[in-house]
């Protein structure tokens, strides 16, 4: 029995060290390297008219090289499945890791209203579903994919949640205020007319021109503000859409079913450490960390007639709390 567990432990920490040198983005702007010329989904005359120096963005480009990557029928993913098993054949975990590249797209889509830069979710979500991989028993009678659904979006919720901090935390209530209308100002500029430019920006919201430049630059455009319906190639006769390519097919029922229960297990886990605060540690979490728009920590300060200070040190002692519960959820 101690053996099997040294296998599998050694598979957990070879694959991500394999992946991440030879095959998954680490940085914006990197993208797969393509094997399988016989799965492109785009063809090859828009491919041709395909030229990344034309400002296409990072996810545009990741999401046209992992587009190549077709699921794997039930066969081949039971023989990689039982080769990575047998034999802790890496090859084999690279080729289930590839080919379910797309499902983490799709799922960290669902999330870019919580977190704008989707390259951030992606990144995380291909660390859950290598982690998938590395733990997928078959015996179960689950499809990898289903199985994978799970760690994905606890990685992608992990992160989302560790970086509260950075976002709901900052001290300057320029930061704050940018980070939670910078985007609909320039989307209501633009539908005026209006360059959005930050100058202007910094105007209408009562911030510096600086605060509106680090904010873009920190949200991030790049990966930040696509639609399912934007061209995947920059040339203007190109008809194939993002979407085109994520979800061109109708999900089967059961695994609708699936991923809408893994969301209601990781909503319900939310709410499970939100019912086991006191009333005082609710309130100040769901003014503070779940609002929209979080309510100052003087105003609710004033509200029980403490310092600002207090109710900070209460935030920060949640959020610490709040990791812990998540972490031990992922475990």
């Amino acid at each position: 029995m101690a053996k099997k567990d040294d296998s599998k432990e050694n598979k957990v920490k070879l694959i991500p060290e394999i992946l991440d040198k030879d095959l998954l983005p680490q940085k914006m702007g990197e993208t797969l390297p393509s094997t399988y010329s016989d799965d492109l989904e785009i063809t090859a005359k828009e491919l041709d008219r395909y030229h990344p120096s034309k400002g296409v963005d990072p996810l545009t480009t990741y999401i046209r090289q992992i587009s190549r990557y077709k699921v794997l029928s039930a066969d081949q993913e039971k023989k990689l499945v039982d080769s990575l098993l047998e034999s802790g054949d890496i090859e084999a975990a690279k080729e289930l890791v590839v080919h379910n590249l797309k499902l983490v797209v799709k799922i960290a889509l669902e999330y870019r209203t919580a977190w704008q830069n989707v390259m951030d979710l992606i990144q995380e979500g291909n660390i859950g579903l290598m982690k998938a991989v590395s733990k997928f028993d078959p015996s179960k009678g689950a499809k990898l994919s289903y199985y994978a659904s799970w760690w994905i979006r606890s990685y992608i919720l992990k992160f989302i949640l560790d970086n509260f901090r950075m976002v709901k935390m900052s001290s300057s209530n320029d930061q704050k205020k940018l980070f939670y209308n910078l985007n609909k100002e320039k989307n209501r500029l633009k539908a005026m007319g209006i360059d959005p430019t930050a100058k202007v920006i910094a105007e209408n919201l009562g911030v510096s021109e600086k605060a509106v430049m680090l904010m873009d630059q920190r949200i991030g455009e790049q990966g930040g503000e696509v639609s399912m319906d934007a061209p995947l190639l920059s040339h203007e006769s190109s008809s194939t859409t993002f979407g085109d390519t994520i979800s061109n097919e109708e999900l089967p029922i059961d695994e609708q079913l699936a991923n809408e229960q893994g969301i209601e297990i990781l909503t319900e886990h939310l709410k499970g450490f939100v019912a086991g605060l006191k009333d005082r540690d609710k309130e100040i979490f769901q003014k503070r960390l779940m609002a929209e728009v979080p309510q100052s920590l003087q105003s609710i300060a004033d509200d029980y007639g403490v310092s600002r200070e207090r109710i900070r040190q209460i935030e920060e002692r949640l959020l610490n709390n709040l990791k812990v519960y998540m972490e031990d959820y992922l475990r």
